[in-house]
């Protein structure tokens, strides 16, 4: 990549540019990752970059950390030709990357995490009083002074292990604040918060580059938004001037007619009865009816006890007591082989770990659960292409690993298998959870279909919006305790939160 002769032009009147990108291209072997990206942000300003999974995102956020050379383009930082040889070069020039993912060393303490790789010396000795005066300048600057320096970081929440990585941004002299999929395992409530601290760290003069799958969370923290569809920038402007499927048709390519289909569902007979169910921890008491034909909507903070509602209804967790009554055939206690037969299935909300086996094939996982061993693997093959079709898996076909898919292709494969089981109750945990906006809208089209064609299906999920768009009734979850449910035309996002959090009547 070749130096700027001169610096990105501006005015006196325009905001400080403080990073533009112009025409970055990137391939890796036969495939065009980002093909001429331009992107610009100034000081004092969060710009959102949406675009679906492969979109060109992360690879353009490597580039710019330095974790990839670019092919082709320039980048300029306040004004000056800006290159990267690696990841830490771009944080030392002040470009800081905060990953769903946090990378922190968990047995250190606070102090020591947001000084890991910049510590003062005094001679060959470490400045000790210096680095918890960094650290401690650091925490007063991201507002949270209160969280001791010498606690190790395994004690904290996610959401304090996450202001930790962004004073260790801070502590650093970042320019430039990448946050990727920030919320994604974030209460509303610590969403609340970090979105304070971005609005903080703006007005101190900061570039906040804001990545999301959840659009009205781009809405309601950023100033303009950009949008990638095939390594290309196709598009932005103003978020407060931009209507959520102007975004939505950006990011896939067409127009979305409507991201939440919910057809007219009849309900039909009671296929999954609980009453006062009980984990050991969680649930504390739960009762619920679904029906033949519905679509039934978990809500509550996380912690509530929802997944472990679903565990131990299906059983992966123990029940300490009340009963689970499927079909005719009641019980408290079952194991998920038992539930299988059962006709109930379950998609956890950790399809990586719990729901898929990655490294096997897409035919694999489709059928290895049901069966036999004396099975031909055309035959093997040729239902897995059945289902492919059916779900519109975007793949290279049956033999593909299940880990070279998008996340949201992954899902398919998962919802596949519990249907290709022959399922009549899904328990389906955040089933969107980390998929782009055009796979959650296919994801919503398929539940939808599955009530219309007789399926009973329960959707645990964070997502307020997600829930209110595609449930016929929703419950909501309390410290263990599961409140009745109630058609979703008769309630608010708002009264949703308020039971959620206790504060209602």
């Amino acid at each position: 990549m070749t130096d700027a002769s001169l610096s990105p032009a501006s005015t006196a009147d325009a905001p400080i540019c403080r990073l533009r990108m112009e025409s970055i291209h990137k391939r890796f072997g036969a495939t065009q990752a980002l093909a001429g990206v331009d992107l610009e942000v100034s000081a004092g300003e969060v710009l959102a970059l949406v675009g679906e999974n492969g979109a060109g995102k992360s690879t353009l956020m490597k580039v710019l950390s330095g974790a990839y050379t670019p092919d082709e383009g320039r980048m300029w930082l306040d004004g000056q030709p800006y290159h990267p040889t690696d990841p830490m070069a771009a944080r030392r020039a002040g470009v800081a990357m905060i990953y769903q993912e946090l990378s922190l060393a968990r047995h250190l303490s606070v102090m020591e995490n947001i000084m890991l790789g910049i510590e003062p010396h005094r001679g060959p000795l470490m400045d000790w009083r210096k680095t918890r005066q960094i650290a401690a300048d650091a925490m007063v600057q991201i507002g949270r002074p209160d969280i001791p320096l010498t606690i190790p970081v395994g004690r904290l929440s996610i959401a304090e292990q996450q202001l930790v990585e962004i004073a260790r941004a801070t502590a650093l002299g970042s320019k430039v604040v990448v946050l990727d999929e920030p919320t994604s395992s974030l209460t509303s409530h610590d969403i609340a918060g970090l979105f304070r601290l971005i609005r903080r760290l703006r007005d101190q003069g900061h570039a906040i580059i804001y990545i999301s799958h959840f659009l009205e969370e781009v809405r309601a923290i950023s100033n303009r938004f950009v949008v990638l569809r095939d390594g290309r920038s196709v598009g932005g402007g103003i978020t407060a001037d931009a209507e959520i499927d102007r975004i939505i048709s950006l990011m896939v390519g067409r127009k979305v007619e409507d991201l939440y289909p919910r057809s007219h569902h009849e309900p039909g007979e009671v296929l999954l009865t609980v009453r006062n169910l009980a984990g050991e921890k969680k649930p504390a008491k739960a009762s619920l009816e679904l029906h033949r034909g519905e679509v039934l909507g978990i809500a509550g903070l996380v912690g509530g006890g929802r997944t472990e509602l679903l565990r131990a209804i299906f059983g992966l967790d123990a029940v300490a007591a009340g009963d689970v009554k499927v079909g005719v055939v009641t019980g408290g206690t079952a194991s998920p082989a038992i539930r299988w037969r059962q006709g109930m299935g379950m998609l956890s909300e950790d399809r990586k770990v719990e729901g898929l086996a990655v490294g096997l094939s897409i035919a694999d996982n489709l059928t290895l659960s049901r069966l036999g061993w004396l099975v031909r693997p055309s035959e093997i093959q040729a239902i897995a292409r059945q289902w492919i079709t059916k779900l519109n898996i975007r793949c290279a076909g049956p033999g593909q690993p299940v880990v070279d898919l998008s996340g949201g292709n992954q899902q398919k494969v998962a919802i596949a298998r519990l249907l290709y089981h022959g399922v009549d109750i899904l328990l389906l945990d955040e089933p969107t959870r980390g998929i782009d906006v055009g796979s959650k809208a296919e994801i919503y089209r398929l539940i939808d279909e599955l009530a219309k064609t007789g399926k009973a299906v329960i959707v645990v999920s964070s997502y307020l919006p997600e829930l209110m768009g595609i449930c016929d009734r929703i419950a909501v979850m309390c410290r263990g305790h599961l409140h009745p449910a109630k058609a979703t035309s008769t309630v608010t996002e708002e009264s949703i939160m308020l039971e959620a959090t206790g504060a209602a009547a």
